[in-house]
């Protein structure tokens, strides 16, 4: 299991590098409410961005950003009102998802969707 736990947070280290390319600015990463979490929270201009980064190893079990299922958009949802009411600052919001495919611990593709679900 730590061979999956490294190769998730190589991944969430990666997805926050691209994140950052993109200009924005990270605020939280790994943030749990109750046993949900959003992998990681940015501001892209004055849009809060909620973002679920999944990363594989090979396309046995799919694309990666397959995995956000409409479970996982539920609890990124509710762990996102929460935050939202400690933070009522932000108007705008959006979810996205990163998928990444890496080789060892070389990211081969990642891949990165604004607003994959409302």
């Amino acid at each position: 299991m730590a061979g999956n736990l490294d190769k998730g947070r190589a991944g969430e280290l990666a997805a926050v590098k691209l994140l950052q390319e993109k200009g924005h600015v990270i605020l939280f990463e790994n943030y749990r409410w109750q046993h949900k979490e959003i992998d990681v929270i940015s501001q892209d201009g004055d849009v809060l961005v909620f973002t679920e980064v999944k990363t594989r190893t090979n396309f046995n079990y799919g694309y990666p950003e397959a995995a956000v299922d409409e479970r996982k958009q539920a609890h990124m949802k509710a762990a996102a009102e929460m935050f939202l009411l400690d933070h009522p600052q932000y108007q705008k919001l959006r979810f996205d998802t990163i998928g990444i495919l890496m080789h060892g611990n070389q990211v081969k593709e990642i891949v990165h969707w604004e607003a994959a679900f409302y």
